[in-house]
């Protein structure tokens, strides 16, 4: 089949092979590059929230609290616990529609409010801080029934003595905090104690959704040139090889059937040119030998025999002498 095809449609059918080979491979190195890319911009964003958490905990341990330490005698405020401020503060946060995908947890083994148990999954990961004091930044995905999850966390570690005053025995603690959470949740912590992991998860579609995006609008960008150069390359084609070969091609038959005055065009230098200058010889060459085929047969006179009869008279021989 590739045979009976014309050259246009070789070089077409050719091209468009390197097309579809070049774009499977380009699209298998872009969605793997821009998943990375992807992974990387998203857990940038999740670590300015987890800096911003970070600095609001801060805020509420050093500002908030040392305010409000008279009043949780009588009254317990969840707003002093660093961790309640956090949380509540990035929950105003995901009301944003750029960050509403995100969620935050500040996963601890002995928290003092229920809700933010770690569990075995987020156990591993502050196990793993706990083991190796030196990581201070673990993420990854994580597989859910309902949904898969990029996740990226860091150590929760208590470096303020301030926060002992909760967390290390019942008996130190506010009176309204074991009303309301009970003695048994949240003590025991040590200074530089890694007691949790604050971990900002976001659901794996929004990464391979955003790498998507960038794949389609790059191989749509690649496609185009692509396409654009195979109608280049085409018009080049048809304008330099087919065109020159096909007028070769209609003078060869016309000399072939006789028609001696068309001539063969040498318009340029290269193979092409060369080829119809080689032909234009090859016509030179046919029209001598025809040429020669068509002349009368010459005129080589070399005498007539009956002149050999009167170079003498046989007569003679007698009156010689002899």
């Amino acid at each position: 089949m590739f045979k009976n095809l014309k050259l246009k449609q070789k070089f077409t059918m050719i091209l468009l092979v390197i097309l579809i080979v070049g774009l499977s491979f380009c699209g298998l190195s872009l969605s793997l590059i821009l998943r990375q890319n992807a992974e990387r911009e998203i857990a940038s964003t999740g670590l300015l929230l987890m800096e911003t958490m970070t600095s609001v905990r801060q805020y509420t341990n050093e500002q908030i609290k040392p305010e409000l330490n008279e009043q949780l005698e009588r009254e317990f405020l969840p707003q002093v616990i660093p961790a309640y401020s956090a949380t509540e503060v990035f929950n105003n946060l995901r009301s944003k529609e750029k960050y509403g995908q995100y969620f935050y947890k500040e996963a601890t083994l002995n928290p003092t409010n229920p809700r933010d148990k770690a569990d075995d999954f987020e156990t591993e990961i502050v196990e793993k801080f706990r083991n190796n004091t030196k990581l201070k930044e673990w993420q990854g995905f994580r597989s859910e029934p309902a949904v898969d999850m990029f996740y990226i966390a860091r150590p929760l570690q208590i470096t303020e003595p301030s926060c002992l005053e909760c967390h290390d025995t019942p008996e130190r603690a506010p009176k309204t905090q074991i009303k309301n959470y009970g003695p048994v949740g949240g003590f025991g912590w040590k200074l530089n104690e890694i007691v949790g992991a604050q971990i900002i998860s976001v659901p794996a579609s929004a990464v391979i959704q955003k790498a998507n995006q960038y794949s389609f609008l790059i191989v749509g960008i690649v496609s185009i040139v692509f396409v654009a150069i195979i109608l280049l390359v085409n018009l080049l084609l048809n304008r330099q090889i087919v065109r020159p070969l096909k007028r070769i091609t209609r003078v060869a038959e016309e000399v072939s059937t006789g028609h001696m005055d068309v001539d063969f065009e040498q318009l340029s230098n290269d193979e092409i040119g060369n080829l119809a200058k080689a032909f234009k010889r090859m016509k030179l060459s046919l029209e001598m030998a025809m040429r020669r085929l068509k002349r009368p047969p010459g005129n080589t006179n070399t005498g007539n025999p009956s002149n050999y009869g009167n170079s003498g008279n046989s007569g003679n021989y007698g009156n010689s002498g002899y």
